[in-house]
């Protein structure tokens, strides 16, 4: 039985997949090597990239114009700065890989020859130059995780690649594929060797074009849950599928987390006889983040970076406008897969959106000592949103200075330290559905609490005292509203969070009802 794929490539008699070479324009990248082109394809990790590669050496050496090897250079991360050893990597893996796909020895024979001769700032060139002349028909060349190199050891590799590029394809490959999570010009390379910050660009200015491997497709998605359902006769309903894509959009590897998870690993999955619901992927959902796969570890490690964190930061806090975001700083995120930029600069995904907060505030929630029976009614098992959020009042006014200057996410600390504590409260129990983004100057959260009789849906609206508090408490009551609008639910809440560092607590903290449009609305100040 084939499965979904959640680890390297896909392979088609193993593994649910889709047409590596309908994932992206196949006709532009036939252009471009007949062009002679040197050109990138980047993509987040996990998303196919290696796939298509693969496939697109097939493709290629499955007809008569040329002869196309794929190699990962990855192997050489482990070199660093040591140019020699990271050269003496690659070409051993260039070697090893013309053996394995093309039964062709030559690198072989005469890599070691050469990186003697020509030194590690040339080997690459001259040895790319020996089998573009003894090849019978022009190379293209696919080189995979090309960024996963650091410094001198990738200017290197750049500029040789740089310097071949006159003498195709007579004397170097026609064509270079360079592929990795970036694109070159996002590359901010140190050189110890020149003491100097050298970027992509520079060092590899003959890119024609960057082309980047999208998500699914709302129909792709279908059509790969589809191949399960035809294999097995196990159905996903209508809403299960319309589920998964508002989690993923599409993004590959949580398309497979959710089918893997859902159909293989949880035991009312695997029942063939029974379809696949709505629930069951909600519950998938959470399995995957609580077990925090290497992919959701990654994320949280490229949240540490600063730049990384001048991108997500404000979203968070839902204040700070684009234009003030380094475009740099915007672009590189968003190649890591973290944001789209369509419209509204946003967290990419439902998934990631929920789990971002989660891993920035893991250690927190862990700590918070708040027992979850203590906010639940003895009477009907419903949520005790007052007694909790008076809790969290005066949890924020004892710790909340020392709590948030432990974040490296100050401005929205307030905020995921709320959802800190909520999720410490809610966990096992209910979950926390969460809406924010650059300009919306709030942070909507929407606690979803099932109870013996029902199922208690509660709308906190988050905002930061920027004006007067009666603006505030006025703009706060009309978005407040309109998300209980969205969600059907008559039960909200107003917290305002006031960081006037001169004004004192017994000022800041407040809880007041308001009535507005016919609707009670608490509101908390903090």
């Amino acid at each position: 039985m084939r499965f979904f794929n959640t680890a390297g490539p896909v392979v088609s008699i193993d593994h649910y997949c889709l047409s590596p070479l309908d994932r992206f324009d196949l006709d532009e990248i036939l252009s471009l090597i007949n062009q002679k082109k040197y050109f990138v394809l980047h993509a987040p990790r996990q998303t196919g990239k290696t796939t298509c590669l693969l496939a697109l050496m097939e493709y290629l050496n499955a007809g008569s114009q040329y002869r196309c090897l794929y190699f990962n250079v990855e192997s050489a991360q482990a070199a660093r700065e040591d140019v020699r050893q990271g050269m003496r990597a690659i070409l051993d893996e260039m070697a090893s890989s013309a053996i394995y796909f093309l039964n062709d020895d030559f690198p072989e024979s005469h890599w070691l020859q050469v990186l003697e001769k020509s030194g590690e700032y040339g080997a690459l060139n001259k040895m790319l130059s020996l089998w573009a002349k003894e090849s019978s028909l022009p190379l293209v060349i696919l080189i995979d995780e090309i960024d996963s190199l650091v410094g001198d050891t990738l200017i290197s590799i750049l500029r040789q690649l740089r310097t071949g590029y006159s003498k195709r394809p007579a004397s170097f490959p026609q064509s270079i594929v360079l592929c990795g999570v970036r694109d070159v010009r996002d590359y901010r390379i140190h050189s110890t060797q020149e003491k100097a910050i050298i970027t992509g660009g520079s060092a590899f200015n003959i890119k024609a074009k960057s082309l980047m491997l999208g998500d699914f497709s709302r129909k792709e998605v279908s059509l790969l849950y589809s191949q399960h359902t035809k294999e097995t006769g196990q159905v996903f309903e209508d809403k299960a599928l319309d589920l998964v894509w508002d989690l993923t959009q599409g993004q590959p590897w949580l398309v497979n987390a959710l089918g893997y998870e859902v159909c293989f690993d949880m035991k009312d999955g695997r029942d063939r006889t029974g379809p696949i619901t709505k629930d069951m992927i909600r519950k998938a959902k959470e399995n995957i983040i609580l077990r925090r796969d290497t992919h959701i570890d990654q994320l949280a490690d490229k949240l540490e970076e600063e730049r990384v964190r001048r991108v997500i930061e404000p979203i968070l806090a839902g204040g700070e406008q684009p234009e003030q975001i380094p475009v740099d700083d915007i672009y590189y995120v968003r190649d890591l897969g973290l944001i789209r930029t369509k419209g509204q600069i946003r967290i990419a995904n439902r998934i990631y959106q929920e789990i971002i907060p989660r891993e920035l505030t893991y250690s927190t929630q862990l700590t918070i000592s708040h027992d979850p029976i203590w906010y639940i009614y003895s009477q009907d098992s419903r949520l005790n949103m007052d007694k909790l959020l008076t809790a969290f009042q005066e949890f924020f006014r004892k710790h909340s200075e020392h709590w948030v200057e432990r974040f490296d996410y100050k401005e929205a600390g307030p905020q995921l330290l709320l959802q800190a504590f909520l999720q410490r409260i809610i966990n096992g129990g209910g979950r926390v559905e969460r809406e924010y983004g650059i300009g919306r100057m709030r942070t909507d959260l929407l606690v979803i609490w099932p109870y013996p009789d029902g199922v208690q849906e509660i709308v906190l609206e988050l905002k930061i005292l920027y004006d007067s508090m009666e603006q505030t408490i006025k703009d706060g009551l009309s978005q407040t509203s309109k998300y209980m609008d969205k969600c059907g639910t008559d039960e909200a809440h107003l917290i305002i969070f006031d960081r006037t560092k001169k004004k004192s607590w017994d000022k800041k903290i407040f809880q007041q009802e308001e009535i507005y449009r016919q609707r009670k609305i608490k509101v908390w100040g903090m």
